[in-house]
C-alpha cells in the first residue's frame, strides 16, 4: 500500500468548494455521537450528498476508535477519493486526516476551524471561525 498524502488545512469554504466540484470528494464528520446529537453537523443535500460519519474518538471515554480505519473503508473504498475531515474545532480531524493518508488515502484535508472554531475572547465556540459561522449549510434536531 502507497502512503496517500495529507493535503493540508483548509477553511470551511476551501472545504465546500472541494466537495461541490469534485462529486467523488467525501465530508468525514469524526466528532462523536454527542456532538452530531447536540451541536448539529453538516447538511451536504445541497450538493445531493451525505456525511460520512465516523467518530475519531469514542463518548464518553474519548478513547481512539479501534474500528476507525475499518469504518472509513466501509464507507468509502476508493482511495483516490478527496477525503475531507471535520471535527469541533480541527485538532482531531487533523489527526484522523493524517492517519487516513498513512492509510493510503491519496488526498486527506483537514478542516482547520473545524465545526464551531476556536474559543472567543468569552470561552464560546460558534462565534469566531468555522462551519457554522461561514455560513455553511447544517442541521440541528
Amino acid at each position: 500500500m502507497t502512503n496517500g498524502q495529507f493535503a493540508g488545512n483548509i477553511s470551511p469554504e476551501q472545504a465546500w468548494e472541494i466537495l461541490a466540484a469534485n462529486p467523488k470528494a467525501q465530508l468525514v464528520d469524526v466528532r462523536t455521537t454527542a456532538e452530531w446529537a447536540f451541536v448539529g453537523f453538516p447538511d451536504l443535500r445541497p450538493l445531493g450528498r451525505e456525511v460520512l460519519y465516523v467518530s475519531w474518538q469514542e463518548f464518553p471515554a474519548m478513547a481512539v476508535n479501534p474500528r476507525f480505519f475499518e469504518e472509513v473503508w466501509q464507507l468509502c473504498p476508493d482511495r483516490e477519493a478527496p477525503l475531507v475531515f471535520l471535527c469541533r474545532s480541527g485538532h482531531r480531524s487533523r489527526l484522523a486526516a493524517i492517519a487516513c493518508a498513512e492509510r493510503g488515502y491519496q488526498r486527506c484535508y483537514n478542516i482547520d476551524s473545524g465545526f464551531e472554531g476556536v474559543l472567543d475572547a468569552g470561552h464560546h465556540r460558534g462565534r469566531v471561525n468555522g462551519w457554522k459561522v461561514a455560513n455553511l449549510p447544517w442541521v440541528q434536531r
